[in-house]
């Protein structure tokens, strides 16, 4: 995050000073921040933690190397500050922190050393302690403008036995140009910032608890005999903040501190771009992802209530209880199971049309299609669910129900794809039934199975596939239109599979705007049939397949989408009589 993490105070003797501040780097070190070292003079102390590596630098500095480095820094003379303004001592270059995944520097110092920075800092210190102040001068607040750059400040004290009132006035500002990324970070470094702040003033706390219980300040003031406030203000020396909160390794604490906040600020909000709106399939996932969590909150509600509610269990119940909670864990490692071992898997749809030959495949892909019930047998979960995988991206994603393995046969109005093991019996109905088709999976030797020019399937060497259906698929028949764009894209080999696999991307989003005008024309507008064959054949769908797939893809349609295109009907200006 391009931004300037400062900590300020507001001096008695010299007004509002800037005490420590962390920049964020992405060219090479400026002089005396970096190569301050000489050999045999410079001691290196380096810590790694989270990606960061900190580096302190420190050599001693002749005095004509001082003045010459005092009359250079654009900050305030040594003359101007007491040890309650100066934080690093003469000669300290700074902190330095390696961000090695980003190759980004952080370099902490009491002043920025570039002069346009030094005087945006100056000004925002300037502003946060005096007249930018929420009511009771203590707690966050926002300010800045497009020239000096934009502010988020919080103010504090911290004690102090010696200062008028026993207590001192601090800041911490968050300076960046960027008005908006500031405002969203807002949260984050209200509650980041805060815990600095309690850190601080829980440490001072103690030392001025130390000092009152050794020297009450309070009973030897009010027994001294009043003096001039200028003579008082005078004779109180400020004192520094690492005296404040006895920590001598305050400012290395805050160079870590304000670095992580530099850092992990820029990190948490990333920018996205989005070409257009969100597909229904996004939005479906959406919706489902909103209902898990829905229904994962009404779970833990009931059972904290049952948990409130449940009586004291006698002597004796406890091994039932244990046995319960056996049968539900092995309940949840069998459904663990279902992550396929990649043993026996289909790759691609390219793939399974190789595995399955192409007549067979276009039977299979034309009831996945249509919305009839896919069912598949064998005893290789981790195979069924494979091939339901690679089968589910030919649909949207609203239209796929799927029951991955079952022990019985489910009816088809709970799902259009089911796996079973081999000895469950389907109804003759269903096998009769021209909106099904079954896949069975048998074992069989590799040399009756796969057609010449097939991918390396030694996974698959030991099945042999039958497709059967109720009602086959003529090869001279039309079939969707989508289907047979699918095969041309999936029989042309010099397509790659991820090209194939953004046709298809393509082609179902081509299909799913034909279904959303066609339920805007038919279910909101309610037109009449012959406009609708009309509208059909406007978009080229007028055959009987395409129109059946039409119809199976509108129940995949989004909540969001449907609710909305509602909504617009009942607005006034959608009351209008059509022409």
């Amino acid at each position: 995050m391009n931004a300037i993490v400062a900590l300020c105070h507001f001096c008695e003797l010299h007004g509002p000073r800037t005490l420590f501040c962390t920049e964020v780097l992405h060219a090479p070190l400026p002089q005396g921040a970096g190569n301050g070292d000489s050999p045999g003079q410079g001691e290196q102390a380096e810590e790694e933690e989270g990606g960061i590596q900190m580096s302190s630098r420190i050599r001693a500095h002749s005095p004509a190397e001082g003045a010459s480095a005092e009359s250079s820094s654009p900050g305030p003379k040594k003359s101007d500050m007491c040890e309650g303004c100066r934080s690093l001592a003469a000669g300290h270059p700074g902190y330095i922190s390696h961000d090695k995944e980003t190759s980004i520097k952080y370099v902490s110092h009491q002043h920025p050393n570039h002069p346009q920075l030094f005087s945006i800092v100056r000004q925002a210190c300037v502003r946060s302690l005096s007249c930018e102040v929420c009511p009771g001068r203590e707690g966050p607040i926002f300010f800045g403008d497009e020239q000096h750059g934009f502010v988020f400040s919080h103010t504090f004290f911290i004690k102090d036995s010696l200062a008028r009132g026993f207590q001192r006035w601090y800041s911490i500002i968050a300076i960046m140009m960027d008005r908006i990324y500031l405002i969203n970070s807002w949260p984050f470094l209200l509650g980041k910032i805060r815990g600095i702040i309690d850190e601080l003033q829980g440490k001072a706390l103690k030392v001025f608890e130390a000092e009152q219980f050794g020297c009450p300040q309070r009973a030897q003031r009010m027994n001294t005999a009043f003096t001039p406030f200028l003579h008082q203000r005078n004779g109180n020396a400020a004192r520094s903040l690492t005296s404040l909160t006895s920590d001598d390794n305050l400012w290395a604490c805050l160079h870590t501190s304000f670095a992580w906040l530099l850092k992990a600020c820029g990190s948490r909000l990333t920018e996205k771009l989005l070409e257009g709106a969100p597909t229904e399939d996004t939005l479906v996932q959406m919706e489902k992802l909103a209902d898990l969590e829905e229904e994962s909150e009404s779970w833990d509600n009931s059972e904290a209530e049952e948990e409130e509610k449940a009586p004291v269990v006698p002597d004796g119940a406890e091994g039932r209880e244990l046995t319960k909670c056996r049968a539900e864990s092995s309940l949840l490692s069998d459904c663990g199971n279902w992550q396929p071992r990649k043993l026996s898997v289909f790759k691609s749809l390219r793939h399974m049309r190789q595995v399955l030959g192409a007549p067979s495949f276009r039977m299979l892909a034309w009831h996945v299609l249509m919305g009839n019930q896919v069912i598949w047998k064998s005893r290789d979960a981790d195979l069924v669910q494979s091939a339901f995988e690679v089968l589910r991206t030919m649909l949207p994603v609203g239209c796929v129900r799927i029951i991955p393995y079952s022990d019985q046969y489910e009816e088809a109005y709970r799902c259009n794809f089911l796996g079973l093991s081999p000895h469950v019996q389907i109804p003759s109905h269903v096998l009769s039934s021209e909106f099904a088709v079954v896949v069975e999976a048998h074992t069989a030797p590799r040399s009756s199975l796969h057609p010449v020019g097939c991918e390396d399937d030694q996974s698959l060497s030991k099945y042999e596939f039958v497709v059967t259906s109720g009602s086959p698929v003529a090869v001279d028949r039309v079939g969707p239109t989508i289907l047979n764009k699918m095969e041309a894209a999936l029989s042309n080999q010099n397509l790659s599979v991820g090209v194939v696999d953004q046709c298809l991307v393509c082609l179902k989003e081509e299909w799913m705007n034909k279904v959303k005008v066609l339920f805007k024309f038919t279910k909101v507008d309610s037109r009449p049939k012959e406009d609708t064959q009309k509208l059909l054949s406007i978009l080229g769908a007028s055959e009987e397949d395409n129109v059946k797939l039409l119809k199976f893809w509108m129940t995949g349609l989004s909540k969001t989408y449907k609710s909305h295109l509602m909504s617009t009907v009942r607005s006034p200006t959608a009351s209008e009589p059509r022409n």
